[in-house]
C-alpha cells in the first residue's frame, strides 16, 4: 500500500471517526471504502472488490487470514 495524508476540517474528521466507529472499521479502511464507490474496483481482480467488507467478528483474523480463506489446515 502507498501511504498518503489528507487534511479535513475538524468537523469532517469528526464524522469521519463516528462513522468508521459505526461499521466497526478503521479510519483509513472508511477512506478506502468511500473511494472504491467513487473509482471503482480493479476489474482485473474482481474478487477485490470485495476486500475488507467481510468482517469476521475477530480481532486478529489478518493474522490468520489463510486459515479464514481456504480453511483450517490439518
Amino acid at each position: 500500500m502507498i501511504r498518503t495524508q489528507v487534511s479535513l476540517s475538524r468537523d469532517e474528521y469528526e464524522a469521519a471517526k463516528a462513522e468508521a466507529r459505526r461499521l466497526g472499521i478503521s479510519l483509513a479502511e472508511l477512506f478506502r471504502r468511500s473511494l472504491r464507490q467513487v473509482i471503482g474496483a480493479d476489474e482485473s481482480q474482481p474478487w477485490m472488490r470485495y476486500a475488507g467488507m467481510v468482517e469476521t467478528g475477530d480481532d486478529r483474523s489478518s493474522q490468520h487470514i489463510d486459515d479464514l480463506i481456504y480453511g483450517h489446515k490439518d
